[in-house]
């Protein structure tokens, strides 16, 4: 229930955030920010894990191939 109260309230102050940069930005300089780009709890894409194949991980932690 904290969670859900801190996540709304994040959402709210991250919309105004995203509004006040928006206002005092030059448009030729930078882009348009969004609420996400203000709210600790989104999730960015660049956070994101890479994902690569089982047989990556066998090459590294059985067979001890470091790929040098």
């Amino acid at each position: 229930m904290a969670e859900a109260r801190s996540h709304h309230d994040w959402n709210h102050t991250a919309a105004v955030m995203a509004l006040l940069a928006n206002c005092h930005r030059d448009p030729k300089k930078h882009k348009t920010f969004k609420p996400t780009d203000f709210h600790p709890h989104a999730q960015r894409h660049s956070e994101r894990m890479p994902t690569v194949p089982v047989s990556v991980l066998k090459q590294v932690f059985v067979d001890r191939q470091t790929g040098k």
